[in-house]
């Protein structure tokens, strides 16, 4: 007897894009597993090789893109199929003092983390590449709701990318688009060692956490497969993940 999994992706074509490392990655190589065809873009195309490489045997496909090219976007969504997902994971991270913030600082990490999301967001729609009943999933994070010393432009970033998302979900709810938010708190990818901390400082700082530990790549892929899945199909809202909830102190994203 075929046993029932509401969270399977059997049959749908799933973008997801900062592919090559971290959370993307997880997402990428979590959806392979549950049945998607994945299309995985980032910068790297090493890196993505290596993640297709991980994947189970399917028509998954690698595509080189740097997404703060208007350029590179509007070659991607031509080769995209009509996707039935779609997670918004690529972007950067950093720390940076209010007082010594530049127009070089912010648009190192505006332009990736929301002005990219958007206009590849908006290609798609325009190129009517996505179906009716599609989930998209932007990856934002708990900064933007708790400051810390530096993240200014990043907190900015994930807390703007919240609100248009929020927009988005009204904007595509007649066509039973769902749009969500996972934000996690902290999780081992290269971004959080990006911090001025060193691995060591980082370790001894999770300890802290009430489960003793931060997250890992995996645990955002698994809210991640349930949004992207039917069994999501009453979700359209901007979501959280508190994943290992609320530190009790320490350095935070």
């Amino acid at each position: 007897m075929e046993v029932f999994n509401p969270f399977s992706l059997q049959g749908k074509q799933i973008l997801v894009t900062g592919a090559s490392s971290g959370i993307g990655k997880a997402i990428a190589i979590a959806c392979a597993k549950m049945g998607a065809t994945v299309i995985a873009t980032a910068r790297n195309e090493q890196r993505l090789a290596n993640t297709i490489s991980q994947m189970p045997e399917g028509d998954h496909k690698a595509i080189k893109a740097d997404l703060t090219s208007q350029e590179d976007i509007d070659t991607l969504v031509t080769e995209l199929p009509k996707l039935d997902g779609l997670v918004q994971c690529a972007g950067v991270g950093s720390r940076v003092l209010c007082k010594m913030l530049d127009q070089n600082a912010i648009d190192h990490v505006i332009k990736p983390n929301l002005e990219s999301p958007i206009l590849l967001q908006t290609s798609i729609l325009a190129k009517k590449k996505i179906n009716k009943a599609a989930s998209i999933v932007y990856i934002a994070s708990k900064a933007a709701e708790y400051p810390s010393v530096g993240n200014a432009i990043y907190s900015a970033s994930k807390g703007a990318i919240i609100s248009y998302a929020k927009c988005l979900a009204v904007e595509l709810a007649p066509r039973q688009i769902r749009v969500n938010c996972i934000c996690p708190a902290m999780i081992w990818t290269e971004l959080i060692l990006q911090g001025g901390l060193t691995k060591e400082e980082m370790e001894e700082a999770q300890l802290r956490y009430p489960l003793k530990r931060y997250g890992q790549p995996e645990d955002v892929a698994n809210l991640a497969l349930y949004l992207l899945s039917d069994a999501a199909h009453r979700r359209a809202c901007c979501v959280r993940c508190w994943h290992l909830l609320h530190a009790v102190s320490g350095p935070e994203w």
